[in-house]
């Protein structure tokens, strides 16, 4: 493999899943919002999202052997080809049908969008081993570039729901995401250049379970830190704003739409950008590897600090206020900074901690690991906030930090298979 087809092979896996994650925070923020306004419960949204998350698991489980057994550009292809189906399908939604029934359909399609995203993911972290490397040094800068690119994107299609909401309806917004996606997908065939690995025959699915200590410890810390997100970010806060901001009119639930829509945008570009910076923040090319993982352990336990501090001021607060409102978000939005940095060490060091020959199952093991964080999370996060509103998910969320922080407490320095450059 040459440098220049490996750095083409990079930019193409790259490209392929900016527009992914592009509508997947726009179907995110289109479903969240969508059923809300149809009168479903904290409990019921949270539902929507669990097969999603379940998928996610069973599917990062499988994906790093299905990429070792047939290829990385397969399961991308897969992984884009899912969720254009999954668009499809959500476009037949009929409004006619009980409550029940359109959460089990929802559930069942996101599932589908939740097995796309987990293959399209997997694919494009595991090339950054294989190719950034060969094709410019410094594996730490170039997957923060991918990671935080990645959410970037992801922020923006927050704020394309919303607005695609407001302006045009549910069911055009899918329709017309779908048809772009599948040209994406059409181009990215055609077009993806040599580069990524096409598999080995006798890849096993048991190779899939990792024996490394500091794989399973950084898997076990990585369930915790993003369920730690999701218990405020999938229901908590987007339900809070909408009761705050939305005066019930039509007009006041799309200028909450159009709030909520930016916020999350606004909160994941920011995460995005701190992660694409974080090997600077941390001064990364000019640290040792035990140094590196000391820093994990300090940052994760500076995070648990924000929520906790911020549902002591939720929670003793009379009434909502602006004061209130705007506190919140600019605590939420540190959050985001600080959770950037401990999220873009944590996908630094499992490809440090992997080898070649085994980075799509270590990866898939590790992504099976954050979506069963996501899981926990966004069913505490409709949980939580009916039982005790947004001080209890932001409460939950401090605890699920130092679950964390006791994980990277267990990572060793002397089984690193990276520096960082």
């Amino acid at each position: 493999m040459s440098k220049p087809q490996g750095l083409a092979a990079y930019m193409a896996v790259t490209a392929a899943y900016w527009a992914f994650m592009l509508t997947d925070g726009a179907l995110r923020m289109l479903v969240l919002l969508h059923f809300h306004t149809l009168g479903f419960s904290p409990v019921q949204l949270a539902y929507l999202f669990v097969l999603y998350e379940i998928a996610g698991m069973v599917t990062n489980l499988s994906a790093g052997w299905l990429a070792a057994r047939f290829g990385l550009t397969s399961t991308l292809y897969a992984g884009l080809g899912l969720q254009v189906l999954a668009l499809l399908a959500l476009a037949q939604l009929d409004p006619a049908w009980s409550i029940a029934a359109s959460v089990a359909y929802v559930m069942l399609v996101q599932g589908l969008s939740g097995v796309a995203k987990d293959l399209a993911k997997m694919s494009s972290k595991s090339a950054v081993k294989l190719l950034a490397p060969s094709a410019q040094g410094g594996l730490f800068r170039w997957v923060a570039i991918l990671t935080g690119s990645k959410n970037a994107v992801k922020g923006a299609g927050f704020l394309l729901g919303a607005i695609l909401l407001a302006s045009v309806g549910f069911v055009p917004s899918v329709l017309a995401m779908a048809a772009v996606l599948a040209v994406i997908l059409v181009a990215t065939v055609l077009g993806m250049p040599a580069g990524l690995p096409e598999g080995r025959k006798d890849a096993k699915f048991r190779e899939v379970f990792s024996k490394n200590h500091n794989v399973n410890w950084l898997s076990a810390a990585r369930i915790f830190l993003f369920g730690a997100r999701d218990v405020w970010f999938v229901v908590g806060i987007p339900i809070y704003f909408y009761a705050v901001l939305s005066d019930g009119t039509e007009a006041g639930n799309r200028a909450a739409f159009f709030l909520i829509g930016s916020f999350m945008a606004v909160w994941t570009i920011l995460y995005g950008a701190v992660q694409g910076a974080a090997p600077r923040i941390l001064r990364a090319k000019d640290r040792t590897q035990p140094e590196i993982i000391a820093q994990a352990r300090v940052w994760v336990l500076g995070l648990a600090v924000i929520p906790a501090s911020l549902s002591a001021l939720v929670w003793f607060a009379v009434e909502p206020s602006p004061f209130l409102t705007a506190a919140i978000v600019a605590a939420l939005l540190i959050f985001g900074g600080v959770f950037a940095v401990n999220s873009s060490l944590h996908s630094y060091l499992i490809l440090a901690f992997t080898s070649s020959h085994r980075v799509t199952m270590d990866v898939g093991f590790y992504y099976m690991s954050n979506a069963a964080g996501r899981l926990i999370g966004t069913l505490l996060s409709g949980v939580t906030y009916q039982i005790g509103g947004l001080p209890l998910c932001l409460g939950t969320a401090a605890v699920m930090i130092g679950l964390s922080w006791i994980g990277t407490t267990k990572l060793h320095a002397d089984t690193v298979q990276e520096v960082p450059s």
